[in-house]
């Protein structure tokens, strides 16, 4: 397995940009010799053009990216063959960083509102650092800035008894979804979700963080019900998602669950694919309803794994 190397003088910043920019060529699907331009890769990243040419040339020591004279950087290699690199975690790094402030807010060590000096004080952070991590948490909706001065998280679902709430709803809303008169699915999009089901499948679960699990997950779920055309109940499934992020990333990850979770999708994708929406919206109660019973069993039970 191909590990990217990084001097000392390289950012904490760039190899979890390197492993964004990987993501999202594999998401995509692009192929070998697909030019990757600055701009777009700054929109996709939210960053400046510095960071991501920095993230770009150390992609192109691993050989995932090339560049030639007036042509920029292009990609190297295979989607499926990227899955194949390694990016190691420094304990410095911003996404362990913003994994230890997720996982203490789920467990009430941090307020629910802060300032920025709390969270340099307590993690030893840059302020630059806490601004990037607070404001990656914004884009997630995990957090909103206060007028004036400091942020507020948003609610959690921090208990047994939400997360059964959530599942039922869950299981109300996405199944019925399938069944609504015009539904009809975005098939490139569908296909997109496939691709990264079995990338996850040939090896990306044991590869990839809690972060990009849980965005394949939500980006199947979400894709199946913005089939429907009916915006209050993609917004309300959103709006759940967003509760569920930051307790989903600093949960147990059961990788065998998440492996049949994947064969799963990739059943539910076939099916629709086929326009067989009665036979998927049922696969599709029942799997969720798995997925509670592991989760948080039939009745009781506070075990929290990673979700779907």
């Amino acid at each position: 397995m191909s590990t990217p190397t990084a001097s000392p003088n390289v950012s904490a910043l760039i190899p979890t940009l390197a492993r964004r920019i990987v993501e999202m060529i594999r998401r995509e699907g692009y192929p070998v010799g697909h030019r990757l331009t600055e701009q777009a890769l700054c929109d996709e990243l939210d960053v400046s053009r510095s960071p991501v040419r920095k993230a770009l040339q150390y992609l192109q020591e691993s050989g995932a990216v090339t560049s030639e004279p007036n042509r920029g950087f292009q990609v190297a290699k295979m989607p499926a063959e990227l899955g194949e690199l390694d990016f190691a975690p420094n304990p410095a790094s911003e996404e362990v960083m913003y994994m230890r402030i997720a996982n203490d807010r789920i467990n009430g060590l941090i307020a629910d509102e802060i300032v920025e000096n709390d969270l340099m004080e307590r993690y030893g952070l840059a302020r630059l650092q806490v601004q990037r991590i607070l404001n990656r948490m914004a884009r997630e909706s995990m957090i909103d800035r206060k007028p004036g001065r400091g942020w507020i998280f948003r609610p959690l679902l921090n208990n047994v008894t939400s997360h059964r709430e959530s599942y039922r709803f869950r299981m109300i809303i996405e199944p019925a979804a399938i069944l609504e008169p015009g539904y009809q699915v975005d098939v490139a999009e569908l296909e997109k979700c496939r691709r990264e089901q079995q990338e996850l499948l040939q090896g990306g679960i044991e590869r990839c963080t809690p972060t990009e699990l849980f965005r394949a997950g939500v980006h199947f779920h979400e894709t199946v019900v913005a089939g429907a055309h009916n915006r209050f109940l993609l917004d309300s499934l959103r709006t759940l998602n967003q509760m569920r992020r930051v307790v989903e990333y600093g949960t147990r990850l059961d990788r065998a669950r998440l492996h049949r979770q994947c064969e799963e999708h990739l059943v539910m994708i076939d099916l629709l694919v086929a326009g067989e929406r009665m036979e998927a919206s049922q696969y599709l109660r029942q799997h969720l309803n798995t997925a509670r019973i592991t989760k948080i069993g039939d009745a009781s039970g506070d075990e929290r794994e990673q979700g779907t």
